[in-house]
C-alpha cells in the first residue's frame, strides 16, 4: 500500500499536482481508496470525496464549486462522472498499469502543517451543500490526541471502517489505523446501516475499535445480546446528543 500509494503521488505530481491542488476521489470503500487517498496526501494536494451513489445534481455541484478537474475513481464507479465534461479521471484499477510505471520511492516534503489535506461537503441540509477544508495541522493534532487517549496497539486492536468518506469520521477511522500500524476492517458499503451485519462483522473480525452516531448505536444495540461482540473495547460517538438512554442500554448489553 505504502509503495503504489508513492507510484500514484508521483505520477500526481507528474500531472502538476501539488500542494493546495484540490484532486477529486470517486470511488466506493475498498483498497484502491484507500490508496487514493493517500497518494494525494504525499502528492501533496487535498482529496475531494465524492459519493459515486450521490445524485447526478451533487456530484455536479461539488465538483463545479470546488472547480475540480482531475478526479481519481474505478471502472465501477466511473459511470457517476460520465455526464461530466472536461473531467480528467483516472481509474485506479483498469488504468494502474500507466501509474505503475512511476517510482516506489517516497517523496520529498510537499507539504507544510498549514496547507490543505482535503474538503469535505456537508449534508447540505440548511441549502447547498458547503466544502469544509481542513488542513493537516488539524488531522495531525487529532489524531496524535487520539492516540494518546486511546492507545491503539499492534497485534491487538483491528479498527472497523464503515463511515462514508464523505463524512469526517472516515478521516481517523483510515489514518488512525495506518498511523499506528492496526489492523483496518472495511465494511461493505451499506453496512453500516445494518445492525445484523455489524454484528456479525464485529464477532468474525474481532474488531475493538469502532464508531457510531448515536441513532445508529441504538439500532445496533437492539441486535445485540449481552455477551455478543466481547471484543469489542471502546465506541466512539458523534454527530448527534448521546442520550441516557443509549448509554444505559449499551452499558446494560456490555
Amino acid at each position: 500500500m505504502d509503495q503504489k500509494s508513492n507510484q500514484l503521488a508521483h505520477y500526481l505530481r507528474s500531472k502538476g499536482i501539488e500542494a493546495e491542488s484540490l484532486v477529486g476521489i470517486c470511488i466506493d470503500r475498498s483498497l484502491e481508496m484507500m490508496i487514493g487517498i493517500l497518494g494525494i496526501l504525499k502528492s501533496g494536494g487535498a482529496y475531494v470525496p465524492i459519493d459515486p451513489k450521490y445524485p447526478t445534481a451533487r456530484i455536479n455541484y461539488i465538483i463545479d464549486d470546488a472547480v475540480i478537474d482531475f478526479v481519481l475513481s474505478s471502472s465501477d464507479a466511473i459511470e457517476a462522472l460520465q455526464h461530466k465534461e472536461k473531467l480528467e479521471i483516472v481509474l485506479l484499477d483498469s488504468d494502474w498499469g500507466i501509474i505503475a510505471k512511476a517510482s516506489s520511492s517516497g517523496l520529498a516534503k510537499t507539504v507544510a502543517p498549514e496547507n490543505l489535506a482535503y474538503v469535505i461537503y456537508t449534508s447540505g441540509s440548511t441549502g447547498n451543500p458547503k466544502g469544509v477544508m481542513n488542513q493537516h495541522s488539524g488531522i495531525v493534532n487529532r489524531l496524535l490526541w487520539a492516540q494518546q487517549e486511546y492507545d491503539l496497539q499492534p497485534g491487538k486492536d483491528v479498527v472497523l471502517q464503515k463511515t462514508t468518506f464523505c463524512f469526517d469520521v472516515s478521516v481517523w477511522e483510515l489514518i488512525w489505523p495506518v498511523l499506528t500500524g492496526v489492523k483496518l476492517v472495511f465494511a461493505h458499503p451499506e453496512g453500516h446501516k445494518d445492525g445484523n451485519y455489524l454484528k456479525n462483522i464485529i464477532n468474525d473480525q474481532r474488531i475493538t475499535t469502532m464508531h457510531f452516531v448515536p441513532s445508529m448505536l441504538w439500532v445496533f444495540l437492539q441486535e445485540v445480546e449481552t455477551g455478543d461482540c466481547s471484543s469489542l473495547r471502546q465506541v466512539l460517538c458523534s454527530g448527534e446528543a448521546l442520550l441516557p438512554d443509549h448509554v444505559n442500554l449499551f452499558k446494560e448489553k456490555f
